[in-house]
């Protein structure tokens, strides 16, 4: 099993590299979904979540408003970290669950939004960051997410810098042009993947 830790920062197009990737046979564990299936309603999450922030975080459907946690958390790194206190733990027991469930030669991408903030990057093989400068990031997303400009900025703000996650990667997917260059790139890097994976140990 060859184990990929895939990140980038937010409007980096992350999750195309991801959905590609799982289109060319990789196993993909994706932790931004997992962390929302983990503060869905009736779990243990969403009620440390609603203890820790207060029911104004809730819809009147009681599912989280994830977009109103978000304004209150991202400009304050100590909410934000006690919000990732309550969330990473169940994140992380899920992804090692299905991990065991894979298998054992498979190429498994694990997409980790965070990997570089929470230094996670010792627990794999090989670290793949899509990399695109801030600006073109911010640019996406206010034009393609419809974010204001000032959310999107802190969101970009409260994670690690371009540089830092640079520093963490093995290989960088450039993502700043258009998708077929993304699907050129996507395809050289899956080739290399399982060329590492089928090497001897």
């Amino acid at each position: 099993m060859l184990k990929i830790g895939l990140t980038g920062g937010i409007g980096s197009g992350k999750s195309e590299v991801s959905r590609r990737l799982a289109g060319h046979g990789a196993v993909v564990i994706d932790a931004d979904k997992i962390a929302r299936e983990v503060v869905e309603p009736g779990t243990s999450g969403l009620a440390l979540v609603v203890e820790e922030f207060g029911p104004g975080v809730l819809r009147e459907d009681g599912t989280l408003n994830r977009e109103k946690l978000g304004q209150i958390v991202f400009p304050d790194p100590e909410k934000l970290k006690r919000l990732n206190a309550i969330v990473h733990p169940r994140v992380g027991e899920r992804m090692a669950e299905l991990q065991r469930r894979t298998p054992a030669d498979a190429v498994v991408v694990y997409d980790v939004p965070l990997l570089a903030e929470n230094g996670l990057a010792p627990m794999y093989d090989l670290v793949i960051v899509v990399d695109a400068p801030d600006e073109v990031r911010l640019e996406r997303l206010v034009s393609q997410r419809g974010m204001a400009r000032e959310d999107a900025l802190a969101r970009i703000r409260a994670q690690a810098s371009r540089e830092d996650r640079l520093k963490i990667a093995d290989i960088v997917v450039a993502n700043e042009g258009g998708l077929g260059d993304l699907d050129a790139r996507v395809a050289e890097v899956w080739e290399d993947l399982q060329a590492r994976r089928d090497r001897p140990a």
